[in-house]
C-alpha cells in the first residue's frame, strides 16, 4: 500500500506530496516524454496516477475551499481576541471661527416657560483657532464571555483543519476511482474492438463458404446481425472513456481549451494493478477511529461547544472594564501650540446584569441542548466510522472473489471459443456456437475489468475511510496547536465525546 506524505505549508497552494522513488522516476520519464513528444498547446497532458493526485491536491476547488476556511477561523480568532486586548482610540477636533464674527453682540431667545433658548458668538478677545487632542485606551478587566469565547474559537480553528484533511483524503480517493475509471474504460474498448474484429473476421469467413456453396445465406446474414449488435457496444465503451476523461480533469481542476476542440484534456498512463492485501477487520475499524479526521472533526465541535455553553454562562457574571489616557485642548484666548491646557484621565466601569428577564438562562439552555447534540453527532459519526469500514471491507472481499472467478471463466472463454471454431471448421459445430462463445468471452473479459476496478476503486475507498492513504506531518505552523500539541483528539476506542474515558455500559 502506498501511502502519501502530505507537508502542508502556510502559503497559499504550497502542497508538497512525497511519494515513492519508483513513482518519481515513473513521472519524471512521463513528463520527459511529453516534453518532446508535442510542444503544441492542443496536445493532451499526460497523467501518471501520482501526478494527478498531486495536480488535484494543488488545483482541485474543494481543496482549496477547505484551506481558505481554515484562514478564515484564523480571522475570527484575531477578532475575538481583539475584544480582550487593549484598544487605543485618539480624537482630534480643529475649529477656526472667522474674525469678522468676533464684535458681534450675543443674542438668546427667551421660550415662554423661561428657558433660555439659542447662542451668543464669541467675544472679541478669543482665539479664532480652537483645538484638542485625545488619546484614550480602553481596557477589558473581566466578564465571563470573551475568554471562553476566545478557547472555543480556536477548536474551531482545528475543526477547519481536520476538514481540510478529510478533505485531502476524500479527493484523493476520488482521483484513484476516477483515473481507474479512465483506465478501466480505455481497457473496455479494446475488448470491444477486439470483439467486433472477431465478428468482422467471422462475417468475411461466412461470406466466402457462401459464395462458395458450403453454408446457406442465413449464416452470412446471422454473422451481420451479430456484428451489428456489437457495434454499438463499442460505440458506447468510447463515450463512456471520453466522460470518464473529462470528469478525471474536472476534479483535477483542468479549465477547458478551445484549441484543442474535440480532443481528450488528458491522456492517463498507467495500467489497472491487482496488489492483494491481508486485512483484518478489527484492526481496521479501530485505525479508521483513531485516524480519520472526519472524526477529530467532530470532537473538535464537541469542544467547541463546551466553549459556547461557558460562553452562556459567562453572561451571569459582571463585566469591569478601565479606559486611562490624556487630553491636550489649546487655550480659549491664545492659539499658540505652547499655551495648552493638558491633563490625563481614568475611569473605571463596571456592569452587572442582576435582572434579564431570562435572557442568559435561556442562551444557557440552547447552548446545553447544542452541546448535547454535538455528543450525539459524534458517537453518530463514530458508528458511521465503523459501518463505512466493514462496507468497504466487504466491497474488496466481494470484488477479490469476482476476480478469482473471473479469471478463470476467462481462460475456459477462451478455450470455448477455440473450440467451437475448431468445430465448426471440421463441420461438426455451427456457427451459432462460435457466436454464443465470442459472446460469453466478451462478457468474461469485461466482468473481469471491472473486478479489477471495483477493487481497486474500493481500496482506494477502505484507505480513505480507515484513514490510512495519507501521513500528515502536523506541520501548520501553529494552525492547529491543540491537534499537534495535545492529546485531546485521540479519538480510539474506549473515549467519549469530550475524549474522557468511556465508561463501561451496563446494557
Amino acid at each position: 500500500m502506498r501511502k502519501y506524505l502530505l507537508i502542508l505549508g502556510t502559503t497559499a497552494g504550497v502542497l508538497a506530496l512525497v511519494v515513492g522513488a519508483a513513482a518519481g522516476t515513473n513521472e519524471s520519464a512521463s513528463a520527459t516524454k511529453t516534453r518532446t513528444e508535442s510542444s503544441s498547446q492542443t496536445a493532451a497532458r499526460r497523467f501518471t496516477l501520482d501526478r494527478a493526485i498531486l495536480t488535484a491536491l494543488q488545483q482541485n476547488p474543494d481543496i482549496l475551499r477547505a484551506k481558505q476556511e481554515i484562514e478564515r477561523t484564523k480571522g475570527v480568532i484575531i477578532e475575538i481576541r481583539a475584544q480582550a486586548l487593549p484598544h487605543i482610540t485618539p480624537n482630534a477636533s480643529f475649529q477656526w471661527i472667522d474674525p469678522n464674527l468676533r464684535g458681534a453682540t450675543s443674542f438668546s431667545t427667551t421660550g415662554g416657560t423661561g428657558g433660555s433658548v439659542g447662542g451668543g458668538f464669541t467675544s472679541p478677545g478669543e482665539s479664532d483657532i480652537s483645538y484638542a487632542i485625545r488619546v484614550t485606551g480602553t481596557q477589558l478587566i473581566f466578564n465571563g464571555t470573551t475568554y471562553p469565547a476566545i478557547r472555543g474559537t480556536f477548536f474551531q480553528r482545528d475543526s477547519a483543519y481536520f476538514a481540510f484533511r478529510n478533505t485531502l483524503d476524500q479527493v484523493i480517493a476520488t482521483v484513484k476511482t476516477q483515473f481507474y475509471q479512465v483506465v478501466v474504460d480505455k481497457a473496455l474498448i479494446g475488448v470491444q474492438e477486439e470483439q467486433v474484429q472477431l465478428l468482422q473476421s467471422q462475417l468475411k469467413d461466412q461470406q466466402n463458404r457462401f459464395e462458395a456453396g458450403t453454408v446457406p445465406r442465413f449464416n452470412v446474414l446471422q454473422a451481420e446481425v451479430a456484428l451489428y449488435n456489437q457495434i454499438p457496444q463499442l460505440i458506447t465503451a468510447r463515450n463512456n472513456f471520453r466522460i470518464a476523461q473529462l470528469t478525471l480533469a474536472k476534479t483535477l481542476g483542468l479549465f477547458f481549451d478551445p484549441l484543442r476542440g474535440e480532443n481528450p484534456p488528458l491522456d492517463v498512463v498507467g495500467e489497472m494493478p491487482y496488489n492483494p492485501r491481508n486485512i483484518s477487520l478489527a484492526d481496521a475499524i479501530e485505525l479508521g477511529k483513531q485516524r480519520r479526521p472526519f472524526l477529530k472533526q467532530a470532537r473538535a465541535n464537541v469542544l467547541n461547544q463546551i466553549e459556547q455553553v461557558h460562553v452562556a454562562l459567562g453572561g451571569f457574571l459582571p463585566t469591569i472594564s478601565t479606559t486611562g489616557g490624556g487630553e491636550w485642548a489649546s487655550s480659549p484666548f491664545n492659539s499658540s501650540f505652547h499655551d495648552i491646557s493638558k491633563g490625563w484621565i481614568a475611569q473605571v466601569t463596571g456592569s452587572w446584569p442582576i435582572w434579564d428577564s431570562g435572557e442568559v438562562y435561556g442562551r444557557v439552555k440552547e447552548q446545553r441542548a447544542l452541546l448535547s447534540e454535538a455528543k450525539i453527532t459524534y458517537d453518530d459519526d463514530v458508528r458511521q466510522i465503523e459501518l463505512e469500514v466493514q462496507q468497504a471491507y466487504s466491497n474488496l472481499l466481494q470484488n477479490q472473489e469476482l476476480i478469482q472467478s473471473q479469471e478463470k471463466n476467462v481462460e475456459q472463454a477462451l478455450e470455448a471459443v477455440r473450440l467451437a471454431k475448431a468445430r465448426l471448421d471440421a463441420g461438426a459445430g455451427t456457427q451459432l456456437d462460435v457466436l454464443n462463445a465470442q459472446v460469453q468471452l466478451a462478457t468474461a473479459e469485461s466482468t473481469r475489468l471491472q473486478a479489477f476496478f471495483g477493487y481497486n476503486s474500493s481500496l482506494a475507498e477502505f484507505d480513505r475511510v480507515t484513514g490510512a492513504q495519507s501521513v500528515y506531518t502536523e506541520s501548520f505552523s501553529g494552525l492547529a496547536p491543540h491537534a499537534t500539541r495535545s492529546k485531546i483528539y485521540q479519538t480510539g476506542s474506549g473515549v467519549d465525546a469530550t475524549g474522557k474515558r468511556r465508561e463501561k455500559s451496563s446494557k
